[in-house]
């Protein structure tokens, strides 16, 4: 009989987005690798290892393809490991959770991380610890110095400093709340009575405004950016990501990344 392989998550581990897939692999259970190659080399890295079809992570190897893009890693863990299931049995249901996935992917994630890396990038002691972790470890105790490189790489990926572009994703997340929180409506999940892939993404993509114990462990992050976290503190869509990592982020570890 021939041995499958071990499917290889190649992450960054402040990501909301790599945190998304690692919580759909460790919900079904599903032994795996993780790697983290340092961020900024890791787009070649991803380009080529996707035959173009992703510059970033994550990444999954799995039955000896590459996967790329969040949300179709999520539909083929849920093709190859069906149970327990993220995917509602019902079609309307399923169609819902889809359409709320995309909706966090597009809508949200993206200006969660924005304004996290614009408070971050502005505190060089914050960002030098942030970065320590990812670094390789001849290059750790250099991250102080990294950090203009890493805060120009920042913002020509992002624009992360951008007082403009902070200001927008200060409404679109505000929104993303908004959206949470009429969905749920008097619900404990946003579609039906389990949790599924639309609670996921919800929670996993805003995380970085949440910041829940469970979820990737960070350096505690500048004061302008705790106000902004108490802005949201008291909301129901805020209480409700802290629920849901604290019901179901599965904190069992993988093998120390490569």
């Amino acid at each position: 009989m021939a041995t499958v392989a071990k499917p290889v998550l190649w992450q960054i581990k402040v990501s909301h987005y790599s945190e998304k897939v690692r919580w759909a692999l460790d919900h079904k259970g599903v032994e795996h690798e993780r790697k983290a190659p340092p961020p900024g080399p890791h787009m070649v890295f991803a380009l080529l290892k996707s035959r173009g079809a992703s510059k970033t992570f994550p990444l999954l190897d799995l039955d000896g393809r590459t996967y790329a893009d969040s949300t179709d890693i999520v539909a083929a863990l849920e093709e190859r490991w069906p149970e327990p299931p993220l995917y509602p049995s019902d079609p309307e249901d399923r169609r819902r959770a889809l359409a709320l996935e995309d909706f966090f992917d597009e809508e949200v994630g993206p200006y969660t991380r924005l304004y996290a890396w614009h408070e971050i990038t502005r505190d060089p002691e914050i960002a030098a610890r942030l970065l320590r972790d990812d670094l390789p470890g001849p290059l750790k105790g250099a991250a102080r110095a990294v950090v203009p490189a890493a805060g120009a790489f920042l913002q020509l990926r992002y624009g992360v400093k951008s007082d403009e572009a902070a200001a927008e994703a200060r409404v679109k997340i505000e929104a993303g709340f908004d959206r949470l929180e009429v969905e749920l409506g008097d619900g404990e999940y946003l579609v039906g009575d389990s949790f599924t892939v639309a609670d996921l993404t919800a929670a996993a993509l805003l995380y970085p405004t949440v910041l829940p114990p469970e979820g990737p462990q960070l350096p505690e992050p500048p004061a302008a950016y705790r106000e902004f976290q108490a802005e949201f503190a008291d909301r129901r869509g805020f209480r409700y990501v802290e629920e849901m990592f604290a019901r179901h982020r599965n904190r069992a570890k993988a093998p120390a990344a490569a």
